[in-house]
């Protein structure tokens, strides 16, 4: 199944670096939720109902601010990125987790129910990862229990050779979402689009 986000708004992270200058008077977006003028760099809101990331101002922002504002509606995407040191993935554990590639995204919901998205020749591709696999990569890493329902991600990379593991805000998941969609190229992407997630990475450590 494809990601929830349409390929509009995908292309749009894609093109948005991580601390965008102000766009021209002509090309200011607005506010989803009110529709008032956004300026610069702002944050996002997380429309449960349908899966889509919405642009918010400061003023919606500091509205949803908060585990019970936005009922089950609505989101606040945090800002708090984190590289996770130590973390323990070993072969048994990821291929537990049931992906068939090196990099993913995993979100919990406030269900409980862990889904992982991954990249693939098709396009982003999710799936559900069994409740048995997730507990046994929550015990070896207990720094899980702090992640945020619907909002955060694991992100695990383990393409050529990496070891990276995240908790990273989902706007930035689907902002690589929309990188791979962007620069993937035959069956194993090709070497733009992994020099372009090698950069990515290099842009979460310089913007934590």
């Amino acid at each position: 199944m494809t990601s929830g986000l349409s390929t509009p708004r995908l292309a749009a992270l894609a093109a948005s670096p991580m601390s965008a200058p102000p766009p021209a008077a002509e090309d200011a977006e607005a506010c989803e939720l009110c529709a008032e003028p956004l300026h610069g760099a702002h944050r996002h809101v997380l429309d449960l109902e349908k899966d889509e990331l919405l642009c918010a101002c400061r003023a919606c922002a500091v509205l949803f601010d908060g585990q019970a504002a936005g009922g089950r509606h609505y989101r606040l995407v945090p800002a708090g990125r984190r590289e996770l040191r130590g973390f323990v993935m070993d072969g048994p554990l990821w291929a537990g987790l049931g992906v068939p590639v090196d990099l993913a995204f995993f979100s919990v919901a406030r269900t409980g129910e862990v889904t992982a998205r991954y990249p693939s020749p098709a396009g982003a591709l999710h799936a559900s990862v069994h409740a048995d696999s997730w507990r046994r990569l929550a015990e070896a890493n207990p720094v899980l229990a702090e992640l945020r329902p619907d909002v955060e991600a694991l992100v695990v990379n383990r393409a050529k050779g990496a070891s990276e593991h995240w908790i990273l805000p989902v706007d930035d998941c689907y902002r690589l979402t929309a990188l791979l969609r962007e620069h993937w190229t035959g069956f194993a992407g090709g070497d733009a689009v992994w020099d372009r997630i090698g950069r990515f990475f290099e842009e979460m450590r310089g913007e934590r």
